[in-house]
């Protein structure tokens, strides 16, 4: 490791140094890398074209039909299934813990992973679901939200809200089947995740040719959304916000920024999920209840208002006027907000939920349903609504294609510079503190992600320290890359990576879906009278 750090040191600093001082290598191979991988990025987020005003992304057709087919299928398993989340987090049912475990075998397992499937995991409920909140909470909620409000205007949060309540179907598949089919090694770490439900799982359906090439075509999608989207967007924006609040202007800044952050990435993650859960307990809860705390001061204070404005959002819902595409661009809107959020259905979030101390698969993945209800319903509603009583006097239009606003004596403002706006606008200096916020959600994020492709990572490579080490390492380099350039090309194929592993995951849960019913029974069956 020491030498590693050497060779970064000798080699990699330099290079960082040259391209800022030339102020052209980073733009040469973001050129060039976008255009060998331009094709990728087309793709994954190519546009189907409806009307000259409508166009989507064939994305999200399979994330919303697949949610919506979950949610019939479990019979609105976020509705019904709600209370039983909240005790389950709460440890209401530990006692049922300490029967046989009810996670059942399939062919092909090993053996000492048999004798040791029903182990009681690394971290609790509530770490596994932080550690994964960690991962989706950020940029989105406070950024996103507002683009979307901008194009699609206040009616794009009703279905944003709808669809996130969808979103907590998919969850609830996705992070049931990761429980039921995850491995434990003889030190008691767990690998699971997308990886191991779709080799297992298809190949107990004799389906196992089509179950490793999935697997892997998932797996070396998550270790490239990791370096990008999970690590250098995060560390690019992080850099660009603080050092912008700070007033810091030097040509090294944002490597040093990104020394910094990698260090204390490193200092977590080398922790393995244990720490990183440790640490999510802590930051989510903080960063939640300070940005949610906020806007719930805003809403107060415009408390006369809140009607207005709800009806502004259920009226823009189905009327869309004055927007591009009307009704249908502000539900394209909602949806594209939510799905980009919360990620059900990309099946990320499965692969922290796996960790869990249980012996009923079920009882995790109605814990993972709580996920979109708290990333998308409740804290992007909230940025949601302070934008549209902001703006209920009209303060600016909606309904501008590029998701600016553009304010009187203010000026053109657009996601993270229209939220701090706005916020800061009713409580003086809270730029201060949504900055901190945002280097947070950032810092956050990371740490699970690293998570996230290191378990694809040992999936490909093989479990072994040395394996993890050297992908700890890389992801702690990348974080120092991502801080100290901006390459626009190489953060959308990372993030083309990322929206790319809801395809063999959603083919994994059509045909695994029977497991999920069957753990569900099992579950429900337990705590029943406790």
């Amino acid at each position: 490791m020491k030498k590693l750090l050497a060779l970064f040191v000798a080699n990699v600093l330099p290079i960082l140094t040259f391209a800022q001082e030339t102020m052209g290598l980073d733009q040469k191979i973001d050129y060039y890398f976008g255009q060998a991988t331009g094709w990728f990025v087309s793709l994954i987020f190519y546009q189907i074209r409806f009307t000259d005003e409508i166009q989507v992304f064939w994305v999200l057709f399979p994330l919303i039909l697949g949610a919506l087919y979950f949610t019939i299928i479990f019979k609105f398993p976020g509705l019904r299934l709600f209370g039983v989340a909240i005790n389950t987090v709460r440890g209401k049912y530990e006692s049922v813990e300490e029967m046989p475990s009810d996670l059942n075998i399939v062919n092909g397992d090993e053996p000492d992973t048999i004798r040791i499937e029903g182990a009681d995991g690394e971290v609790n409920h509530f770490q596994a679901l932080t550690a994964a909140l960690s991962a989706t909470v950020g940029l989105g909620n406070i950024a996103g939200v507002a683009v979307a409000i901008a194009i699609g205007g206040p009616g794009a949060t009703f279905w944003m809200v709808l669809a996130g309540l969808l979103g907590m179907s998919s969850k609830f598949v996705e992070c049931t089947l990761g429980v039921r089919f995850r491995e434990v090694d003889a030190n008691g770490r767990v690998y699971g995740g997308p990886m191991y439900y779709l080799s297992k799982g298809l190949s107990a359906k004799n389906m196992a040719g089509l179950g490793k090439a999935l697997a892997v075509i998932f797996a070396i999608m998550c270790v490239g959304g990791s370096f990008g989207g999970g690590n250098m967007f995060q560390s690019n924006q992080a850099a660009e916000i603080f050092l912008s609040s700070a007033g810091i202007s030097s040509p090294y800044a944002g490597t040093v920024f990104g020394i910094i952050l990698a260090v204390l990435v490193g200092i977590v993650i080398l922790g393995g999920i244990q720490r990183i859960a440790k640490v999510t307990e802590k930051i989510v809860p903080f960063m939640a209840v300070i940005y949610v705390g906020a806007a719930l001061v805003i809403i107060g204070m415009n408390y006369g208002h809140i009607p207005e404005a709800f009806a502004a959002i259920f009226s823009g819902a189905f009327t869309g006027e004055g927007i591009a595409g009307g009704a249908i661009g502000v539900l394209i809107q909602g949806f594209r907000r939510a799905a980009f959020s919360n990620e059900a259905g990309i099946g990320s979030a499965a692969i922290a939920h796996s960790a869990v101390k249980t012996k009923h698969a079920a009882s995790e993945g109605i814990v993972a349903l709580l996920e979109p209800f708290i990333d998308t319903v409740v804290i992007c509603t909230m940025t949601a609504l302070v934008i549209v009583i902001y703006n209920i006097e009209g303060a600016f239009a909606y309904g501008n294609a590029n998701g600016n606003a553009v304010i009187e004596g203010v000026g053109t403002l657009s996601g993270v510079g229209l939220t701090s706006h706005i916020f800061e606008s009713v409580i003086p200096h809270f730029s201060i503190i949504l900055t901190i916020a945002v280097v947070l959600f950032a810092f956050s994020t990371m740490i699970s992600w690293s998570y996230y492709g290191m378990q694809s990572w040992t999936f490909l490579f093989g479990k072994s320290d040395r394996n993890e080490k050297i992908y700890k390492i890389l992801f702690c380099l990348f974080v120092v890359v991502g801080a100290a350039s901006k390459m626009g090309s190489v953060l959308d194929f990372s993030d083309a990576m990322i929206f790319a592993m809801m395809v063999p995951n959603m083919i994994g849960l059509f045909i695994l879906a029977p497991y999920v019913k069957e753990e569900l029974g099992k579950y429900l069956e337990a705590i029943k009278g406790k």
